[in-house]
């Protein structure tokens, strides 16, 4: 394959949120409603809320503390959710923003000028509009020419991004690819629903992908690609444009991001470890090939079984890379981060597994080595 990942970019908003600070503004919601609903309770028609700590979320996820777009509006207990100010179409969209910032990281890293790239993939969980595409819109605003659209995989979005890419160019179709994985993920939390509400974090990342006529001998060559879907409903968000049309219109709360956790822990990881060992044996790579599995970042737990499958033993930490205690569940940017915060190391030759998993469900695995 003639595809190479020459460099990749990162954006962090300028806040973060710990887990004592969030779980402080929860437990607050919950005294209150407890109170305001204490008859309801007592008849039985209402079940009381139970509060949340620290302890419970980073046993449950790994996480420790989440970038949000705004600290203030997710810690007041008469919002709990970001507040993003109206923009106006002549102004840069925040999702765009972020994803440009990355981009212009990446490009940097890479020595690059916005006019050597031919194609922008805008993929991730959720676009901030239908049209026009977020990718056209940071195309322009980045100067790249050619073309650009958008895409989205929920939580695999950044490994489907890559591999259209890479499939661009092992046919010819572009030389220099930019996916960009803009996850602005906190306004789809139901931050007032306890198994939830400490999931997500607001990130952007993305990655330059070259011909390797055009790399130059740097990066990491890609040696093999797969994607794969199943449907499930155990991971859902109901909102849409139609939500405004529906007679009688839904609560607000089928809008937000919901999820049977203990279903997709046990079904989504043996379905990811098989297709990886599967994936492995079609390109001619064996486990102990692997030197590093840069995992989807949803739960450590999930990250820590998939591990162990595809390794065949322990592993140690530097080996599948946790990036969750300071970035949370980033959905379809999370494993791009992992790659991006911890790809040292290597010499030339060694091999590595870009994947990402989750709500659809979905996969993607990207083998890459090193150059």
């Amino acid at each position: 394959m003639s595809a190479v990942i020459r460099s990749t970019g990162l954006w962090t908003p300028d806040e973060s949120v710990s887990n004592d600070e969030l779980v402080a503004c929860f437990n607050a919601y919950v005294e209150r409603f407890n109170a305001e609903n204490a008859d309801a309770i007592a008849r039985g028609s209402i079940e009381a809320k139970n509060p949340s700590s620290s302890g419970f979320i980073e046993k449950a996820s790994g996480i420790k503390s989440r970038y949000t777009i705004d600290k203030a509006g997710v810690l007041d207990v008469e919002r709990m959710r970001p507040r993003v100010k109206p923009r106006a179409n002549d102004e840069l969209a925040l999702t765009a923003e972020a994803g440009v910032a990355a981009a212009r990281d990446a490009l940097a890293r890479a020595g690059r000028d916005p006019k050597d790239v031919d194609a922008v993939i805008c993929s991730g969980t959720s676009m901030q509009r239908t049209y026009p595409c977020m990718a056209i819109e940071m195309q322009d605003a980045l100067g790249i020419e050619g073309f650009g659209f958008d895409m989205t995989v929920a939580c695999s979005s950044g490994t489907f991004g890559m591999v259209n890419a890479i499939n661009m160019i092992d046919t010819g179709m572009a030389k220099s690819v930019l996916v960009i994985v803009p996850e602005i993920t906190t306004p789809q939390l139901n931050f007032r629903d306890r198994d939830s509400h400490f999931i997500f974090g607001d990130v952007a990342v993305a990655v330059l992908i070259e011909h390797e006529d055009v790399a130059g001998g740097e990066g990491w060559r890609v040696v093999g690609r797969n994607m794969m879907t199943k449907f499930s409903n155990n991971i859902r968000s109901n909102f849409g444009f139609l939500n405004a049309s529906e007679d009688p219109e839904p609560d607000f709360d089928d809008r937000y991001f919901v999820q049977e956790g203990r279903k997709v822990f046990k079904e989504v990881c043996p379905m990811v470890a098989e297709m990886i060992l599967n994936d492995m044996a079609s390109f001619g790579l064996k486990p102990d090939q692997m030197k590093r599995l840069w995992l989807h970042q949803a739960n450590i737990n999930m990250n820590m079984l998939v591990a162990r499958k595809v390794f065949g033993r322990e592993f140690e930490p530097d080996e599948a890379p946790v990036i969750l205690d300071e970035f949370a569940n980033t959905a379809g940017a999370g494993s791009l981060v992992a790659f991006h915060r911890h790809n040292d190391g290597f010499e030339a030759g060694e091999k590595g597994l870009i994947c990402s998993f989750g709500a659809g469900y979905s996969a993607g695995t990207v083998f890459v080595e090193k150059l």
